[in-house]
């Protein structure tokens, strides 16, 4: 199943994608889809309908983030072992834990807007991997049985900010509109394994990142099993599983962005997203 939200920012309406690639609106089976809706249960009753019945969405003038009610953003940095050597950093013997921001947290299509003064603002196509029911101290085997579904994430970065002012990498990653994700949320039995997705990221046209979800170093089971050794995971939770090599950083010279460049990422599967860069602009915030 592949569930979406549409519609001005704040007033967004749920609908799914039926069997036909049309997108039928949910609005009168439930007013939204919240992280209670990505449980088991509410996954279930999402399943049941006749999604041919509902009315047809023609043509959404925006796609809005999948879910409401984001809890946490966690990230996972270097779990690409070419990503690593292209940043100049040993591979981490563990994962490597970040957060972005909850108003980081943006649709698939929405501006990406710079803070102040930036000048290494980066990109980087990731797997999201949305949490659908609580998850503590869980089993290796067991982990994907709380995933609700995968979903696609820019892991924007600011490098100045995450890299030179010293202190985490928190602060070049959770800046306003640095958390695309979208467009759909696509439920775990329909996507299969999440170890063999293909993913892709260009600028301006030029494709700078070609991987695979194959590459990681930690993969989406032994992720949810180990954050869920430091923090209980609920549903609504993300977690960004890492970028494959070619991001700006790594260009030789690096490449960053500028105001009015394009950014179209992909994953197999789980659809593409396209955003256009802007420098600081405070009413494209709201």
């Amino acid at each position: 199943m592949k569930l979406l939200r549409h519609g001005p920012k704040g007033h967004e309406k749920p609908a799914a994608i039926d069997a036909s690639g049309k997108i039928r609106d949910l609005s009168s089976v439930i007013a939204d889809i919240t992280p209670e809706m990505l449980s088991p249960s509410g996954l279930a009753k999402l399943r049941a309908l006749d999604l041919s019945s509902l009315p047809e969405v023609l043509a959404p003038k925006r796609i809005g983030t999948p879910f409401t009610g984001l809890g946490k953003f966690m990230c996972v940095g270097l779990n690409y072992s070419d990503h690593a050597a292209e940043s100049g950093l040993p591979v981490p013997p563990e994962p490597v834990l970040f957060n972005k921001w909850n108003s980081s947290f943006t649709g698939p299509n929405d501006p990406v807007v710079m803070p102040k003064n930036s000048v290494k603002t980066d990109w980087e196509v990731e797997l999201g991997v949305v949490i659908g029911s609580k998850a503590r101290y869980v089993t290796l085997e067991d982990a994907l049985n709380h995933v609700a579904g995968y979903t696609v994430i820019n892991d924007v970065s600011e490098r100045e900010y995450q890299i030179e002012r010293s202190g985490t990498w928190d602060k070049g990653k959770g800046c306003d509109t640095f958390g695309p994700v979208g467009p759909w949320l696509v439920t775990s039995d329909e996507v299969g394994d999440p170890q063999n997705l293909s993913m892709w990221l260009e600028v301006n046209g030029k494709r700078y990142q070609n991987g695979s979800t194959k590459t990681m170093i930690f993969d989406v089971a032994f992720l949810v099993h180990y954050i869920s050794q430091f923090a209980t995971l609920y549903p609504g939770d993300i977690i960004s599983t890492g970028t494959p090599p070619g991001v700006g950083m790594g260009q030789k010279p690096p490449v960053y962005l500028k105001n009015g460049d394009v950014i179209r990422l992909g994953i197999d599967k789980l659809g593409e997203q396209q955003q256009t860069v802007h420098s600081w602009d405070e009413s494209l915030l709201d």
